[in-house]
């Protein structure tokens, strides 16, 4: 028996610098209620091309929320309700690396989560799952996004590992030193635990990472500043509506299943009995995992 097709809407989550996404047509806001509380912004729903899109400005479009103040689990489960099937993070960072430069984007395939502050999951009490993080970004998106960087002559690196600290502040000259020695690429402060709602929602997701800056390991540059940061993100912004706007050009219409089996994740994964599972947080997860329930 053929599986049913799924119709691919690309959703794209705009870092520092992406507040909102030109470029769009047949545009409509819309304010979506989620059980997880509050999500950073209305979700602009519009097309590029014949792709169907849906914008989320992760800090709001005023930037008023810092990172650890981010509600990951509302703005996952608005963009699961609006029918998202390919997820892209577009987020600013920090590099470890000479080679990583600023204003280079680094399509990251691994990452380490070093925030302290942020429930990492939709499925704690009441209802426990367990899903495969080993491979945390989806493969094909990650290659659609190369070819679209090398098509609009955007720098880009395929493959590196992502820290996510907790923030706001800037890492320390000592933190910075570890993380450089601990052979890690680049770090910043949103992909945490993003990813892991993204992936627990069966959404194939990607993150674009930005650098705008060498953290502060680098002798001949000295500490971030924010201002130093802005600066670089002006040109990276420019650039991240170029990918986003062939991405969306050259994109499926169809949603491609995912070799790694990101949008089959919970398959398997619930551990709680049917008849151990709070009613409660059954409702919240209608969107994110009616799928199995």
């Amino acid at each position: 028996m053929n599986k049913a097709v799924q119709k691919a809407v690309l959703g794209i989550i705009g870092g520092s610098g992406v507040y909102h996404l030109p470029g769009m047509v047949d545009t409509r806001e819309e304010k979506v209620e989620s059980p997880w509380g509050e999500p950073s912004d209305t979700l602009r729903f519009g097309r590029i091309g014949e792709t169907d899109i849906v914008f989320l400005p992760r800090h709001g479009r005023a930037h008023a929320l810092a990172p650890s103040d981010i509600n990951y689990h509302a703005n996952i489960d608005i963009l699961k309700r609006a029918g998202v099937t390919d997820l892209v993070s577009l987020s600013a960072c920090g590099s470890f690396k000479a080679e990583l430069y600023p204003g280079l984007f680094v399509l990251c395939d691994q990452m380490v989560d070093r925030t302290y502050m942020r429930k990492p999951s939709y499925f704690l009490n009441g209802c426990v799952a367990h899903v495969s993080m080993a491979h945390p970004i989806a493969p094909l998106l990650q290659t659609r996004l190369f070819e679209a960087a090398n098509a609009e002559g955007i720098a880009v690196v395929k493959g590196g590992t992502h820290v996510t600290i907790e923030g706001p502040q800037f890492s320390s000259y000592a933190e910075s030193l570890y993380y450089k020695a601990q052979g890690w690429d680049v770090i910043g402060m949103t992909a945490m635990p993003e990813a892991r709602l993204a992936r627990e929602a069966e959404m194939s997701y990607a993150i674009v990472a930005m650098v705008t800056d060498y953290d502060c390991w680098h002798d001949q540059h000295g500490s971030v500043t924010m201002e130093g940061v802005m600066e670089v993100m002006r040109g990276n912004t420019e650039n991240a509506r170029k990918l986003v706007a062939r991405l969306a050009a050259d994109f499926p219409k169809e949603h491609e299943p995912c070799p790694i089996g990101s949008d089959r994740a919970l398959d398997g994964a619930i551990a709680t009995p049917p008849d151990h599972r709070d009613p409660a947080l059954m409702a919240k997860l209608d969107a994110i995992a009616g799928r199995v329930l």
